[in-house]
């Protein structure tokens, strides 16, 4: 039978060592990535891409346990969140959406464990809507804990990141993607 996850094609997952090798360098990425953000005037944080690019290669259990991992190393004290944050941002007005990473990777993982991304449009398409489903638990922090209104989180919270989240669905496809091709050429 195929692997239909990237890292376990490349490196396997047989042994807890192995596995808990990825996910602790899972989580160190994300952390590294997370400290990156782009655009303007709205900055915004690279760590969706990240944890999008972990889950579609390690698949949903180890993507999942990779983000519980990031999430262990803030509620430490470690400064993994972006901008630095660390265990504050558990109860920050955007903690709804770092909980919600841990979703995000486990349906990245499961997209292509059950082969809906498999090539670079699906796996972009399965990003993207994985991503809006992320604004759920982000949105509903606020909502909660802040009483913000429906336009507000509209305006504040989401319009301004929607084109950014695509492009980075459509980027950790195609760093799959690639992933995959050079193990293609590897055994040809």
């Amino acid at each position: 039978m195929q692997d239909t996850v990237l890292s376990k094609a490349i490196l396997g997952h047989e042994g807890l060592i192995r596995k808990l090798g990825l996910v602790l360098g899972g989580a160190l990425f994300i952390s590294l990535v997370a400290q990156a953000s782009v655009g303007w005037p709205v900055p915004m944080s690279l760590q969706g891409l990240a944890i999008l690019i972990v889950g579609f290669t390690f698949g949903s259990r180890l993507g999942a346990a990779t983000l519980v991992t990031y999430l262990a190393y803030g509620a430490m004290g470690f400064p993994v969140f972006s901008n630095g944050m660390a265990t504050a941002a558990l109860v920050g007005p955007t903690a709804g959406f770092l909980y919600g990473f841990v979703g995000m990777a486990f349906l990245a993982g499961l997209a292509v464990e059950k082969g809906l991304a498999k090539g670079v449009v699906s796996t972009a398409i399965c990003g993207a809507v994985i991503s809006l489903l992320l604004y759920i638990p982000g949105l509903a922090w606020p909502a909660a804990a802040l009483g913000k209104t429906l336009p507000e989180l509209w305006t504040g919270w989401m319009a301004p990141f929607l084109l950014g989240d695509a492009i980075k669905a459509v980027i950790a496809a195609m760093v799959v993607w690639g992933g995959w091709q050079a193990i293609k050429s590897r055994k040809a």
